[in-house]
């Protein structure tokens, strides 16, 4: 069952997000003097464009087929997300290596954001295959993942803000609020992945 659900990942789109996001924490290197302050909002977007590759996860074209296998639904979510995990923090140890160390934001902090994005990314998918009979919602959910990373970057409320330089004195209250993040996105994906009730028809 592993190799079979290995196979039908969609490895492609995963890899050429996170490509996308190195090039972009890696830029920093190429800006010079810029880069002390272009090295936080570049790493945001690599985190970004590797959690837009996430939103494929659940993609499956074959998905009303093995709907009917014995195998439960959260146990296929869960295989899915084990196989991509090793990569992911593989691809973010990467990530942050290729910041320079003087630029680096602190490590806790933004595997914080990071860790909450990415699940974000995979509870979406999670929300998309639960309440929808389409095979592929990936395209529809980076559509939406990147619209609303950006309104949240424009109207998201100054009091209760996430994204905010590493000197701010609101930094250590951002990272709360992603750890409320984070927790709410575990539930929301943990709750989704089970298979819906459904209610019987009485003739």
């Amino acid at each position: 069952m592993v190799g079979a659900v290995c196979r039908t990942l969609p490895w492609g789109l995963v890899g050429a997000a996170g490509a996308t996001g190195l090039l972009l924490a890696a830029l920093p290197r190429a800006t010079g003097g810029a880069g002390q302050w272009l090295a936080l909002p570049l790493l945001r977007m690599a985190i970004l464009a590797f959690a837009m590759g996430l939103v494929f996860l659940l993609d499956d074209p074959a998905r009303h087929t093995t709907a009917t296998v014995p195998t439960p639904r959260p146990v296929r979510i869960a295989l899915r997300v084990a196989l991509v995990v090793p990569f992911a923090a593989a691809w973010w140890t990467v990530a942050l290596l290729l910041v320079p160390r003087d630029l680096r934001p602190p490590v806790a902090d933004i595997t914080l954001e990071a860790g909450a994005a990415f699940v974000l990314a995979v509870a979406a998918a999670a929300v998309a295959v639960r309440r929808g009979d389409v095979t592929r919602p990936g395209p529809r959910l980076a559509a939406g993942l990147l619209t609303s990373a950006m309104l949240v970057q424009l109207f998201w409320p100054e009091r209760w803000a996430l994204l905010v330089p590493v000197r701010d004195e609101r930094w250590a209250a951002a990272h709360d609020r992603w750890a409320v993040v984070l927790a709410g996105a575990v539930v929301l994906g943990a709750v989704c992945a089970v298979e819906p009730v459904r209610r019987r028809v009485r003739l």
